[in-house]
Parts: C-alpha cells; sequence; structure tokens
C-alpha cells in the first residue's frame, strides 16, 4: 500500500491538457498576446505541479493527498484512480487521518477498487478521532451495518462528535434520526438542536430539515427564509435530478418546497393536483427500499422503522433488498399491498401514470423502483426504491418522497425524467430479468 514512485508523465499531462484548452481561451486575443499568455499558463501550471510533487515525495502528507483528489477528479490532470489511491496510500501509511477517509471512501463505494466494507470500516475507524469526514462516514457504517454490526446509538454518536468539528451533514443525519425515531427513540429537542447546527454550519441538507420543523410548527416565513437559504448554496433549476449529488438534490429541495407550500395546505382537485402528506425515514446506507416501504406503512398506521421493516426481510442488513421480501414483509404488519408492472414504452408509461394519478386522487402514494445507468455506478447501473405521493398536472410535474435525501424528502421531477428514471429489471426474482414498470400500490 506504499508507493514509492510518482509516474513521470503527470507534469507531462498537466501541462498537454493546459494547453489543449489554452487556444480556445485565446481565440479572440492577438497572436503575440495569446502565445505570451499560453506560456505563462504553461508556465504557471508547470510550477504548482512541480511545488506540488516535490511536496509529496519529500513526505508532505497533504501534498500527497492533493494530488490524490486531483487525480481521482481528473482536476487539471487526466482522471487516474489506480495514481490517486497509490498517493492517498502513502499519505495514509505516513498518518494522515484524511488520506485514510479517502481510502475508506474508495473501498466503501467500490468505486476505484474491489468495494470492501470491512477494510472500510477499519480506516474510517482509525481515522475518526482526527478526520470529521471520516467520522460521519464511521456513523454511517454502524448506521447502515457497513462493515460492522449495526448500531445506531454509536452512529448518532459520531454523527454528533463529527458535527461538533463542523461536518454539517452529519448533523442533519442526526437530526433525521432524532426526528424520525429510526433506531432510537424519537427525541424532537433533540432533533432541532443538531439541525439548527447545520443550518449554522450551511449544509443544505440540514437548512431543508430544519425548514422542514419550522413549517410543522406553523413558522411558514421561517421556513420559507431557511429555504430559500438552502436553495442559494448550489445551481438550482426549475427541477432537480434524481441522480444529483446530496448537496445539490438538497439545494434544489429548498426550491422545491417553496414551490410547494401552497400545495401542501391546499385539497387535492382530481385530474389537476394531488399531494398525499406521508412520513419520511432517512435510509441510512443502502436500504432505500425498505425504507420506502416503512415510510409507505406508516402513511397507513403502522409504526415500523426502516431498519425494522428491513429485518422482517431475510437478506442481511447492509444489503438490497428483493421486492418479493419487501412484499411479504407487508402481510407481516397486517398490511395488504399489491405489485403492478407496466410496460417500458410509451403506451406503458401512460397506463402507468395515469394509475399514480388515480392512486393520488384517492389519497394513497405509491411506491416505485428506479434504475440509474451510468459508469459511475459499479456494473454500469444501480436501482433506487422511493414513493411518489402527488403531481401537479399544468406543469406535467410529479413530487417524490425519496428516502435518500434530506427530511422530508419532497422532490419535483418532470414526467420525462420520471419516464426515463420508473423503470427496473432487477428489482427482485418477481422481474424475472423483464424490464418494467413496477409499483406496490395498497390493495383494494
Amino acid at each position: 500500500m506504499f508507493l514509492k514512485h510518482l509516474h513521470t508523465t503527470t507534469t507531462t499531462i498537466l501541462l498537454t491538457t493546459l494547453l489543449a484548452v489554452t487556444p480556445h481561451i485565446l481565440t479572440h486575443a492577438q497572436p503575440d498576446a495569446a502565445a505570451g499568455t499560453a506560456t505563462a499558463i504553461a508556465t504557471a501550471a508547470t510550477d504548482r505541479l512541480k511545488e506540488l510533487t516535490a511536496k509529496a515525495g519529500q513526505g508532505d502528507t497533504a501534498a500527497q493527498l492533493e494530488l490524490a483528489v486531483m487525480l481521482r477528479d481528473g482536476k487539471g490532470v487526466p482522471k487516474d484512480d489506480a495514481e490517486a489511491l497509490r498517493w492517498a496510500h502513502r499519505a495514509a501509511d505516513a498518518g494522515n487521518e484524511d488520506a485514510m477517509d479517502f481510502i475508506g471512501a474508495a473501498y466503501l463505494r467500490g468505486s476505484a477498487l474491489q468495494g470492501n466494507p470491512v477494510i472500510a470500516f477499519g480506516y474510517f475507524k482509525a481515522a475518526a478521532e482526527k478526520s470529521a469526514q471520516a467520522a460521519f462516514n464511521l456513523g454511517q457504517c454502524y448506521f447502515g451495518a457497513q462493515g460492522t454490526e449495526q448500531d445506531i446509538p454509536r452512529a448518532l454518536d459520531w454523527w454528533k462528535k463529527a458535527a461538533v468539528s463542523g461536518h454539517g451533514r452529519a448533523a442533519a443525519c442526526a437530526a433525521m434520526a432524532y426526528y424520525s425515531g429510526e433506531g432510537v427513540p424519537s427525541d424532537p429537542a433533540e432533533a432541532r438542536r443538531l439541525a439548527e447546527r447545520a443550518a449554522e454550519l450551511n449544509d443544505p441538507s440540514g437548512l431543508v430539515v430544519l425548514g422542514e420543523m419550522q413549517f410543522q410548527a406553523g413558522d411558514l416565513e421561517a421556513a420559507k427564509a431557511t429555504w430559500t437559504k438552502a436553495s442559494a448554496l448550489r445551481p438550482i433549476g426549475p427541477t432537480g435530478h434524481p441522480a444529483q449529488p446530496s448537496a445539490n438534490a438538497s439545494a434544489q429541495m429548498g426550491a422545491d418546497l417553496l414551490k410547494l407550500i401552497d400545495y401542501r395546505k391546499r385539497k387535492g382537485e382530481p385530474g389537476r393536483f394531488a399531494f398525499v402528506e406521508m412520513p419520511h425515514v432517512h435510509q441510512g446506507y443502502n436500504n432505500c427500499g425498505a425504507s420506502a416501504c416503512a415510510a409507505f406503512a406508516r402513511f397507513q398506521g403502522a409504526t415500523v422503522g426502516g431498519w425494522d421493516y428491513k429485518k422482517l426481510c431475510p437478506s442481511p442488513l447492509g444489503t438490497g433488498t428483493d421486492w418479493g421480501h419487501l412484499l411479504d414483509a407487508s402481510s407481516k404488519i397486517g398490511q395488504k399491498w399489491k405489485l403492478l408492472t407496466f410496460t417500458p414504452d410509451d403506451a406503458g408509461f401512460s397506463e402507468a401514470t395515469a394509475f399514480l394519478k388515480s392512486e393520488l386522487d384517492a389519497g394513497r402514494p405509491v411506491v416505485v423502483d428506479f434504475k440509474y445507468i451510468g459508469p459511475q455506478y459499479p456494473g454500469g447501473s444501480a436501482g433506487h426504491t422511493l414513493n411518489v405521493c402527488g403531481y401537479i398536472a399544468a406543469e406535467d410535474l410529479y413530487i417524490l418522497c425519496n428516502p435518500a435525501v434530506a427530511t422530508p424528502g419532497l422532490q419535483l421531477i418532470t414526467a420525462a425524467d420520471l419516464k426515463d428514471f420508473w423503470r427496473s429489471d432487477h428489482y427482485g426474482e418477481l422481474s424475472h430479468g423483464v424490464l418494467s414498470r413496477p409499483a406496490f400500490a395498497v390493495a383494494r
């Protein structure tokens, strides 16, 4: 795990990359000025990389980690995960806690090497006392049974330690667990304290959660101000994208929640709009199916949590859940659900959305399964289970209740995006490997 040599081509690669983009930047400059500017840029880039490489080669762990991040993210140099990990290992071996977290995150996500949550947990545990990000990730492991036995009180302890050290998302995650009573007794006062800490740290998810607490308390002006602040922290659009990074999704949620305030207070108008208020359950790592189903079950009067629901299924904690097992679990808590599937073509989407609207008009949400495709996912794709809890016909929008994002989990999605993402061929044995649009609904 110890790197002895830096690739000799790194400086050349960075210089080549910068010179490749320079002509585009300099097309409006005079030839002599353009040549001079290009030379200056190249010289500065070369000098910076030489300085960074020299420091890293002399054992400067901060420089080693900076190189690792540059190479992992492709910032200024072509992306090179293997080289990034070699530099990170060198810094970690020298005791840099943030480098240990870097490597742990790679093992947890399985993005640059074969995933191994046990190794990831070990790196996070070694670094957590001095790295706020490692403390957050260690809490994620305890909360989601990744590389260790699940221990939610211990997860909350690490999230709170990270929050004291300035980690806003850790404070927000702890706030959500206390707010919904996920794995611990519900504690509204502690949830509010932690949400305020997250907001103090300008964390978008924390601002979303705090705004929801203000909204539920009837302080609409405070909620509006808080969600407005969240929406200003990242670029937003008319609606978001289901596969957005967490911070971007939370900022977009701020904007979505501002738009939804009036709809949440109005009675539905069949055929025009519907909104079904439902509980939100923070899923933790890799527990979307059980968490979405727990929210669906809570809407129908159950008190089950996401992890409680998962324990009704035979698959281990921290792993994906077969939809057949989720359906069987509903009968174990005295509820009756049914599985429906619609074809993945245009006709199937028309039929599926007609069904959605009929359920929502009747005051019932629907559980659906999404499929994300892209090279950023291990194996090229990933699945995600969530609820549809409303629609706005005039704008061709639907409202999601998503366990993967901050409480209350409400996100607007266009019909075009819903059509693209609501599909799955790996939601379980019931799919038989056939692509369809699956849904759980209340059996009547």
